[in-house]
Protein backbone atom coordinates (compact mmCIF):
# COMPACT_ATOMS: atom_id res chain seq x y z
CA UNK A 1 0.00 0.00 0.00
CA UNK A 2 1.34 3.43 -0.93
CA UNK A 3 1.86 6.07 1.73
CA UNK A 4 -0.74 8.24 0.01
CA UNK A 5 -3.32 5.45 0.12
CA UNK A 6 -2.46 4.68 3.73
CA UNK A 7 -2.87 8.31 4.77
CA UNK A 8 -6.19 8.58 2.94
CA UNK A 9 -7.51 5.46 4.68
CA UNK A 10 -6.33 6.80 8.01
CA UNK A 11 -8.05 10.15 7.56
CA UNK A 12 -11.34 8.51 6.65
CA UNK A 13 -11.12 5.97 9.45
CA UNK A 14 -10.26 8.69 11.97
CA UNK A 15 -13.42 10.60 11.01
CA UNK A 16 -15.50 7.47 11.47
CA UNK A 17 -13.91 6.68 14.83
CA UNK A 18 -14.73 10.20 15.99
CA UNK A 19 -18.34 9.79 14.84
CA UNK A 20 -18.98 6.24 16.02
CA UNK A 21 -16.83 6.05 19.18
CA UNK A 22 -16.13 9.68 20.02
CA UNK A 23 -13.18 11.50 21.59
CA UNK A 24 -12.71 12.81 25.12
CA UNK A 25 -12.93 16.61 24.83
CA UNK A 26 -10.51 17.68 27.56
CA UNK A 27 -7.84 20.08 26.22
CA UNK A 28 -5.44 19.55 29.13
CA UNK A 29 -5.65 15.75 28.91
CA UNK A 30 -5.35 15.84 25.13
CA UNK A 31 -2.23 18.01 25.38
CA UNK A 32 -0.65 15.64 27.91
CA UNK A 33 -1.28 12.52 25.80
CA UNK A 34 0.00 14.28 22.69
CA UNK A 35 3.16 15.46 24.44
CA UNK A 36 3.87 11.94 25.65
CA UNK A 37 3.17 10.44 22.23
CA UNK A 38 5.24 12.98 20.32
CA UNK A 39 8.30 12.32 22.48
CA UNK A 40 7.99 8.61 21.70
CA UNK A 41 7.38 9.28 18.01
CA UNK A 42 10.70 11.13 17.75
CA UNK A 43 12.37 7.73 18.17
CA UNK A 44 10.06 5.82 15.84
CA UNK A 45 11.81 3.77 13.16
CA UNK A 46 9.23 5.17 10.74
CA UNK A 47 9.21 8.93 10.26
CA UNK A 48 7.20 9.36 7.04
CA UNK A 49 3.89 9.78 8.88
CA UNK A 50 2.53 12.52 11.12
CA UNK A 51 1.62 10.83 14.39
CA UNK A 52 -1.57 12.04 16.08
CA UNK A 53 -2.63 10.95 19.56
CA UNK A 54 -6.16 11.01 20.96
CA UNK A 55 -8.22 9.72 23.90
CA UNK A 56 -11.13 7.59 22.65
CA UNK A 57 -14.39 7.86 24.57
CA UNK A 58 -14.51 4.15 25.40
CA UNK A 59 -15.14 2.88 28.95
CA UNK A 60 -13.25 -0.35 28.20
CA UNK A 61 -9.43 -0.39 28.51
CA UNK A 62 -8.17 -0.37 24.94
CA UNK A 63 -5.65 1.19 22.57
CA UNK A 64 -5.46 1.02 18.80
CA UNK A 65 -3.73 2.51 15.78
CA UNK A 66 -5.10 3.41 12.36
CA UNK A 67 -3.17 3.66 9.10
CA UNK A 68 -1.27 6.92 8.69
CA UNK A 69 -0.30 7.39 12.36
CA UNK A 70 -3.64 7.94 14.12
CA UNK A 71 -3.21 6.48 17.63
CA UNK A 72 -5.84 6.19 20.35
CA UNK A 73 -5.91 5.22 24.00
CA UNK A 74 -9.31 4.81 25.65
CA UNK A 75 -10.35 6.63 28.80
CA UNK A 76 -10.92 3.18 30.29
CA UNK A 77 -7.24 2.39 29.76
CA UNK A 78 -6.19 5.62 31.48
CA UNK A 79 -8.24 4.65 34.52
CA UNK A 80 -6.11 1.53 35.11
CA UNK A 81 -2.70 2.94 34.11
CA UNK A 82 -0.59 3.37 37.24
CA UNK A 83 2.55 5.07 35.96
CA UNK A 84 3.64 7.25 33.10
CA UNK A 85 6.04 4.50 32.06
CA UNK A 86 3.15 2.04 31.67
CA UNK A 87 1.27 4.51 29.49
CA UNK A 88 4.38 5.31 27.46
CA UNK A 89 4.92 1.62 26.70
CA UNK A 90 1.29 1.22 25.60
CA UNK A 91 1.50 4.21 23.26
CA UNK A 92 4.90 3.03 22.05
CA UNK A 93 3.31 -0.35 21.27
CA UNK A 94 0.76 1.38 19.03
CA UNK A 95 3.50 3.40 17.33
CA UNK A 96 5.12 0.02 16.69
CA UNK A 97 2.03 -1.14 14.82
CA UNK A 98 2.16 1.97 12.63
CA UNK A 99 5.91 1.68 12.08
CA UNK A 100 5.54 -1.93 10.96
CA UNK A 101 2.51 -1.08 8.77
CA UNK A 102 0.44 -3.72 10.52
CA UNK A 103 -2.84 -1.91 9.97
CA UNK A 104 -2.02 -1.45 6.32
CA UNK A 105 -1.32 -5.16 5.91
CA UNK A 106 -4.87 -6.05 6.90
CA UNK A 107 -8.03 -5.63 4.92
CA UNK A 108 -9.22 -2.26 6.19
CA UNK A 109 -12.98 -2.08 6.60
CA UNK A 110 -15.24 0.87 7.29
CA UNK A 111 -15.92 1.44 10.95
CA UNK A 112 -19.29 3.09 10.44
CA UNK A 113 -22.67 1.42 10.77
CA UNK A 114 -24.29 2.31 7.47
CA UNK A 115 -27.87 1.98 6.39
CA UNK A 116 -27.54 -1.42 4.78
CA UNK A 117 -25.45 -2.92 7.55
CA UNK A 118 -27.90 -1.68 10.16
CA UNK A 119 -30.83 -3.33 8.44
CA UNK A 120 -28.80 -6.42 7.65
CA UNK A 121 -27.80 -7.01 11.25
CA UNK A 122 -31.31 -6.61 12.55
CA UNK A 123 -32.80 -8.74 9.80
CA UNK A 124 -30.34 -11.54 10.50
CA UNK A 125 -31.23 -11.49 14.18
CA UNK A 126 -34.99 -11.64 13.60
CA UNK A 127 -35.67 -13.48 10.35
CA UNK A 128 -33.28 -16.32 11.21
CA UNK A 129 -34.78 -16.73 14.67
CA UNK A 130 -31.64 -15.61 16.46
CA UNK A 131 -31.35 -13.75 19.73
CA UNK A 132 -32.93 -10.42 18.84
CA UNK A 133 -31.50 -8.44 21.74
CA UNK A 134 -28.03 -9.75 20.92
CA UNK A 135 -28.50 -8.61 17.34
CA UNK A 136 -29.26 -5.10 18.56
CA UNK A 137 -26.19 -5.14 20.77
CA UNK A 138 -23.98 -6.39 17.97
CA UNK A 139 -25.31 -3.65 15.73
CA UNK A 140 -23.92 -0.98 18.03
CA UNK A 141 -20.65 -2.84 18.54
CA UNK A 142 -20.03 -2.90 14.79
CA UNK A 143 -18.93 0.72 15.10
CA UNK A 144 -15.17 0.64 15.17
CA UNK A 145 -14.85 -3.13 14.95
CA UNK A 146 -13.31 -3.14 11.49
CA UNK A 147 -10.24 -1.13 12.43
CA UNK A 148 -9.88 -2.20 16.07
CA UNK A 149 -9.83 -5.91 15.30
CA UNK A 150 -7.04 -8.03 16.70
CA UNK A 151 -3.60 -8.30 15.14
CA UNK A 152 -1.81 -11.60 14.77
CA UNK A 153 0.34 -12.92 17.60
CA UNK A 154 3.59 -12.18 15.78
CA UNK A 155 2.45 -8.63 15.04
CA UNK A 156 1.64 -8.09 18.72
CA UNK A 157 5.05 -9.38 19.77
CA UNK A 158 6.77 -7.14 17.25
CA UNK A 159 4.82 -4.10 18.48
CA UNK A 160 5.70 -5.01 22.09
CA UNK A 161 9.39 -5.01 21.18
CA UNK A 162 9.25 -1.71 19.29
CA UNK A 163 7.20 -0.11 22.05
CA UNK A 164 9.70 -1.10 24.72
CA UNK A 165 12.59 0.20 22.63
CA UNK A 166 10.80 3.53 22.12
CA UNK A 167 10.01 3.81 25.83
CA UNK A 168 13.59 3.09 26.89
CA UNK A 169 14.99 5.50 24.29
CA UNK A 170 12.60 8.21 25.49
CA UNK A 171 13.44 7.87 29.18
CA UNK A 172 10.73 5.52 30.45
CA UNK A 173 11.19 2.13 32.11
CA UNK A 174 10.59 -0.51 29.38
CA UNK A 175 9.69 -3.07 32.04
CA UNK A 176 6.55 -1.16 33.02
CA UNK A 177 4.60 -2.76 30.16
CA UNK A 178 4.71 -6.14 31.89
CA UNK A 179 3.13 -4.57 34.99
CA UNK A 180 0.41 -3.11 32.81
CA UNK A 181 -0.21 -6.48 31.16
CA UNK A 182 -0.75 -8.01 34.60
CA UNK A 183 -3.24 -5.27 35.50
CA UNK A 184 -5.06 -5.59 32.18
CA UNK A 185 -5.29 -9.36 32.56
CA UNK A 186 -6.73 -8.91 36.07
CA UNK A 187 -9.21 -6.35 34.73
CA UNK A 188 -10.30 -8.66 31.92
CA UNK A 189 -10.88 -11.55 34.31
CA UNK A 190 -12.76 -9.29 36.70
CA UNK A 191 -15.14 -8.15 33.95
CA UNK A 192 -15.39 -11.30 31.84
CA UNK A 193 -14.31 -14.14 34.11
CA UNK A 194 -12.52 -16.80 32.10
CA UNK A 195 -14.51 -15.96 28.96
CA UNK A 196 -12.71 -14.51 25.99
CA UNK A 197 -13.20 -10.74 25.74
CA UNK A 198 -15.29 -9.29 22.91
CA UNK A 199 -13.83 -8.58 19.50
CA UNK A 200 -13.39 -4.94 20.50
CA UNK A 201 -10.63 -5.99 22.91
CA UNK A 202 -7.83 -5.65 20.42
CA UNK A 203 -5.01 -6.81 22.68
CA UNK A 204 -5.83 -10.13 24.38
CA UNK A 205 -3.42 -10.64 27.26
CA UNK A 206 -1.31 -13.70 28.01
CA UNK A 207 1.10 -14.45 30.83
CA UNK A 208 3.68 -15.28 28.19
CA UNK A 209 3.69 -11.68 26.92
CA UNK A 210 4.17 -10.30 30.42
CA UNK A 211 7.11 -12.64 31.00
CA UNK A 212 8.67 -11.94 27.61
CA UNK A 213 8.50 -8.17 27.98
CA UNK A 214 9.91 -8.31 31.52
CA UNK A 215 12.89 -10.33 30.27
CA UNK A 216 13.45 -8.04 27.28
CA UNK A 217 13.42 -4.94 29.49
CA UNK A 218 16.51 -6.16 31.32
CA UNK A 219 18.47 -6.05 28.06
CA UNK A 220 17.51 -2.48 27.13
CA UNK A 221 19.38 0.69 28.08
CA UNK A 222 17.29 3.40 29.69
CA UNK A 223 18.02 6.86 28.31
CA UNK A 224 18.12 9.70 30.85
CA UNK A 225 15.28 12.18 30.81
CA UNK A 226 12.47 13.64 32.91
CA UNK A 227 8.89 12.50 32.57
CA UNK A 228 6.17 14.63 31.05
CA UNK A 229 4.51 14.62 34.45
CA UNK A 230 7.08 15.67 37.05
CA UNK A 231 5.91 13.27 39.77
CA UNK A 232 3.63 10.29 40.33
CA UNK A 233 1.15 12.66 41.95
CA UNK A 234 1.21 14.89 38.88
CA UNK A 235 0.70 11.85 36.65
CA UNK A 236 -2.37 10.64 38.52
CA UNK A 237 -3.84 14.12 38.66
CA UNK A 238 -3.73 14.28 34.85
CA UNK A 239 -6.71 11.87 35.00
CA UNK A 240 -8.50 13.40 37.98
CA UNK A 241 -12.20 13.83 37.17
CA UNK A 242 -12.03 11.45 34.18
CA UNK A 243 -15.36 9.81 33.40
CA UNK A 244 -15.48 6.20 34.63
CA UNK A 245 -17.72 3.58 33.05
CA UNK A 246 -20.67 4.24 30.73
CA UNK A 247 -21.29 7.81 29.65
CA UNK A 248 -24.79 9.03 30.58
CA UNK A 249 -24.55 11.49 27.69
CA UNK A 250 -25.12 8.46 25.43
CA UNK A 251 -28.31 7.57 27.29
CA UNK A 252 -29.40 5.83 30.46
CA UNK A 253 -31.66 2.81 30.82
CA UNK A 254 -34.16 2.89 33.70
CA UNK A 255 -36.05 -0.39 33.50
CA UNK A 256 -37.83 -0.21 30.17
CA UNK A 257 -37.46 3.56 29.91
CA UNK A 258 -34.58 5.15 28.00
CA UNK A 259 -33.38 8.65 28.94
CA UNK A 260 -31.04 10.68 26.74
CA UNK A 261 -29.95 13.94 28.42
CA UNK A 262 -27.95 15.15 25.44
CA UNK A 263 -31.00 15.00 23.17
CA UNK A 264 -33.42 15.84 26.00
CA UNK A 265 -35.71 12.96 25.16
CA UNK A 266 -37.12 9.80 26.66
CA UNK A 267 -39.01 6.82 25.31
CA UNK A 268 -40.41 3.54 26.58
CA UNK A 269 -39.63 0.10 25.23
CA UNK A 270 -42.22 -2.68 25.53
CA UNK A 271 -42.48 -4.36 28.91
CA UNK A 272 -40.37 -7.51 29.13
CA UNK A 273 -38.13 -6.66 26.16
CA UNK A 274 -34.37 -6.76 26.67
CA UNK A 275 -32.88 -3.31 26.15
CA UNK A 276 -29.32 -2.68 24.93
CA UNK A 277 -27.64 0.72 24.69
CA UNK A 278 -24.54 1.56 22.68
CA UNK A 279 -22.75 4.70 21.55
CA UNK A 280 -24.54 4.64 18.20
CA UNK A 281 -27.96 3.15 18.94
CA UNK A 282 -30.35 1.92 21.60
CA UNK A 283 -32.63 -1.00 20.91
CA UNK A 284 -34.64 -3.82 22.37
CA UNK A 285 -35.61 -7.36 21.43
CA UNK A 286 -38.83 -9.18 22.18
CA UNK A 287 -38.87 -12.17 24.56
CA UNK A 288 -40.19 -14.30 21.70
CA UNK A 289 -37.19 -13.27 19.57
CA UNK A 290 -39.51 -12.25 16.75
CA UNK A 291 -39.10 -8.47 16.81
CA UNK A 292 -36.55 -5.76 17.46
CA UNK A 293 -36.79 -1.98 17.59
CA UNK A 294 -33.96 0.55 17.54
CA UNK A 295 -33.49 4.31 17.90
CA UNK A 296 -30.55 6.04 16.23
CA UNK A 297 -29.52 9.25 14.54
CA UNK A 298 -29.77 9.17 10.76
CA UNK A 299 -28.64 12.57 9.51
CA UNK A 300 -28.34 16.28 10.15
CA UNK A 301 -31.54 18.15 11.05
CA UNK A 302 -34.06 18.31 8.24
CA UNK A 303 -37.45 17.27 6.96
CA UNK A 304 -38.42 13.80 8.27
CA UNK A 305 -40.27 12.78 5.13
CA UNK A 306 -37.31 13.67 2.94
CA UNK A 307 -35.06 11.69 5.27
CA UNK A 308 -37.42 8.73 4.91
CA UNK A 309 -37.28 8.90 1.14
CA UNK A 310 -33.48 9.00 1.18
CA UNK A 311 -33.29 6.01 3.52
CA UNK A 312 -35.74 4.01 1.39
CA UNK A 313 -33.80 4.71 -1.80
CA UNK A 314 -30.48 3.75 -0.20
CA UNK A 315 -31.90 0.46 1.07
CA UNK A 316 -34.08 -0.47 -1.91
CA UNK A 317 -37.31 -0.20 0.08
CA UNK A 318 -40.76 0.82 -1.16
CA UNK A 319 -42.45 2.80 1.58
CA UNK A 320 -46.17 2.19 2.19
CA UNK A 321 -48.90 3.98 4.16
CA UNK A 322 -46.75 7.04 4.78
CA UNK A 323 -48.17 9.70 7.07
CA UNK A 324 -46.93 12.88 8.71
CA UNK A 325 -47.56 13.35 12.44
CA UNK A 326 -46.18 14.95 15.59
CA UNK A 327 -44.34 13.00 18.28
CA UNK A 328 -43.09 14.61 21.47
CA UNK A 329 -43.83 18.02 19.99
CA UNK A 330 -41.66 17.31 16.90
CA UNK A 331 -42.56 16.76 13.26
CA UNK A 332 -42.41 13.09 12.29
CA UNK A 333 -43.03 10.78 9.35
CA UNK A 334 -44.14 7.15 9.64
CA UNK A 335 -44.19 4.43 6.98
CA UNK A 336 -44.01 0.67 6.53
CA UNK A 337 -41.97 -1.41 4.11
CA UNK A 338 -41.65 -5.10 3.27
CA UNK A 339 -38.23 -6.58 2.61
CA UNK A 340 -37.59 -10.06 1.29
CA UNK A 341 -34.91 -12.20 2.96
CA UNK A 342 -33.78 -15.78 2.49
CA UNK A 343 -35.78 -16.62 5.60
CA UNK A 344 -38.95 -14.99 4.30
CA UNK A 345 -40.46 -11.49 4.10
CA UNK A 346 -40.11 -9.07 7.01
CA UNK A 347 -41.99 -5.89 7.83
CA UNK A 348 -39.92 -2.80 8.57
CA UNK A 349 -41.81 -0.24 10.69
CA UNK A 350 -40.08 3.14 10.30
CA UNK A 351 -40.50 6.51 12.00
CA UNK A 352 -38.37 9.58 11.32
CA UNK A 353 -38.39 12.44 13.85
CA UNK A 354 -37.20 16.00 13.17
CA UNK A 355 -35.24 16.60 16.38
CA UNK A 356 -33.47 19.99 16.59
CA UNK A 357 -30.07 18.26 16.64
CA UNK A 358 -30.64 15.52 14.04
CA UNK A 359 -33.15 13.45 12.17
CA UNK A 360 -33.78 10.46 14.40
CA UNK A 361 -35.00 7.12 13.09
CA UNK A 362 -36.89 4.43 14.97
CA UNK A 363 -36.66 1.13 13.12
CA UNK A 364 -38.85 -1.80 14.08
CA UNK A 365 -38.53 -5.18 12.37
CA UNK A 366 -40.58 -8.36 12.57
CA UNK A 367 -41.23 -11.31 10.24
CA UNK A 368 -44.34 -10.61 8.17
CA UNK A 369 -46.06 -13.66 9.66
CA UNK A 370 -45.60 -12.26 13.19
CA UNK A 371 -45.92 -8.54 12.54
CA UNK A 372 -49.59 -8.14 13.50
CA UNK A 373 -48.82 -9.52 16.92
CA UNK A 374 -45.99 -7.03 17.39
CA UNK A 375 -47.34 -3.98 15.53
CA UNK A 376 -48.75 -2.26 18.61
CA UNK A 377 -45.52 -2.78 20.57
CA UNK A 378 -43.36 -1.43 17.74
CA UNK A 379 -45.49 1.65 17.08
CA UNK A 380 -45.83 2.26 20.82
CA UNK A 381 -42.12 2.93 21.11
CA UNK A 382 -42.32 5.87 18.72
CA UNK A 383 -45.52 7.19 20.31
CA UNK A 384 -43.90 7.18 23.76
CA UNK A 385 -41.26 9.66 22.62
CA UNK A 386 -41.16 12.82 24.73
CA UNK A 387 -38.97 15.28 26.59
CA UNK A 388 -37.20 14.47 29.84
CA UNK A 389 -38.95 15.58 32.98
CA UNK A 390 -37.07 17.77 35.45
CA UNK A 391 -36.98 14.89 37.92
CA UNK A 392 -35.57 12.50 35.32
CA UNK A 393 -32.81 14.91 34.36
CA UNK A 394 -31.87 15.64 37.97
CA UNK A 395 -31.75 11.92 38.74
CA UNK A 396 -29.09 11.11 36.14
CA UNK A 397 -25.70 10.48 37.76
CA UNK A 398 -22.22 9.66 36.50
CA UNK A 399 -18.98 8.29 37.93
CA UNK A 400 -15.76 10.31 38.02
CA UNK A 401 -12.19 9.43 38.96
CA UNK A 402 -10.72 10.88 42.14
CA UNK A 403 -7.29 10.51 43.77
CA UNK A 404 -7.16 10.37 47.57
CA UNK A 405 -4.35 10.04 50.11
CA UNK A 406 -4.31 6.97 52.34
CA UNK A 407 -3.69 7.04 56.06
CA UNK A 408 -0.95 4.98 57.69
CA UNK A 409 -2.00 1.33 57.95
CA UNK A 410 -5.36 1.97 56.34
CA UNK A 411 -7.07 -0.79 54.34
CA UNK A 412 -8.76 -0.30 50.99
CA UNK A 413 -12.08 -1.02 52.66
CA UNK A 414 -11.57 1.72 55.26
CA UNK A 415 -10.34 4.17 52.63
CA UNK A 416 -13.35 3.39 50.43
CA UNK A 417 -15.78 3.91 53.30
CA UNK A 418 -14.46 7.36 54.24
CA UNK A 419 -13.99 8.59 50.67
CA UNK A 420 -17.29 7.46 49.15
CA UNK A 421 -15.58 5.07 46.74
CA UNK A 422 -18.15 3.22 44.62
CA UNK A 423 -15.73 0.61 43.31
CA UNK A 424 -15.65 -2.79 44.95
CA UNK A 425 -12.45 -3.89 46.69
CA UNK A 426 -11.56 -5.97 43.63
CA UNK A 427 -12.16 -3.05 41.25
CA UNK A 428 -10.16 -0.68 43.44
CA UNK A 429 -7.22 -3.04 43.83
CA UNK A 430 -7.05 -3.79 40.09
CA UNK A 431 -7.31 -0.12 39.06
CA UNK A 432 -4.44 0.72 41.44
CA UNK A 433 -2.28 -2.32 40.74
CA UNK A 434 -2.54 -3.42 44.38
CA UNK A 435 -3.27 -6.61 46.25
CA UNK A 436 -6.87 -6.93 47.40
CA UNK A 437 -6.13 -6.20 51.09
CA UNK A 438 -2.92 -4.16 51.29
CA UNK A 439 -1.92 -2.07 54.27
CA UNK A 440 -1.51 1.39 52.84
CA UNK A 441 1.20 3.87 53.69
CA UNK A 442 0.58 7.41 54.87
CA UNK A 443 0.16 9.69 51.86
CA UNK A 444 -0.09 6.80 49.38
CA UNK A 445 -2.22 7.88 46.41
CA UNK A 446 -5.22 5.71 45.58
CA UNK A 447 -7.64 6.11 42.66
CA UNK A 448 -11.32 5.80 43.48
CA UNK A 449 -14.64 6.33 41.66
CA UNK A 450 -17.29 8.68 43.06
CA UNK A 451 -20.81 9.49 41.91
CA UNK A 452 -21.72 13.05 40.94
CA UNK A 453 -24.66 14.70 39.17
CA UNK A 454 -24.60 14.41 35.38
CA UNK A 455 -22.88 17.33 33.69
CA UNK A 456 -24.33 18.52 30.46
CA UNK A 457 -21.67 18.24 27.74
CA UNK A 458 -20.64 21.30 25.75
CA UNK A 459 -21.90 21.35 22.18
Amino acid sequence: MSAERENALGRQAAKEVEQSIGLVRDPALAAYIDALGQRLAQHSPRRDVSYRFHVADMPEPNAFALPGGYIYVSRGLLVIANSEAELANVIGHEIGHVAARHASQRETRSVGVGLLSALGTLVAGVAAGGQAAQAVSQLGQMAGAGLIASYGRDQERQADEVGQQLAAGSGWDPGAISNFFVTLERQTKLEHGERLPSFLDSHPMTSERAQTTAARARSLTLAPGPGIAATQRAFLHEFEDLLVGPDPAQGVIRGRRFLHPGLDLALDFPSGWEVQNTASAVGAGSPQRDAVVMLEMQSAPGDPQAAGAKFAQANGLALQNGSRERLGGMEAFHALAVANTQDGPIVVDLTWIAHPKAVLRITGISPQSRYQGQAAALSGVARSLGRLTAAEREGIRERRLRVVEARAGETLGALSARSGNLWSLDETSVANGLEREPRLQAGQLVKIAVEVPYRRRSE
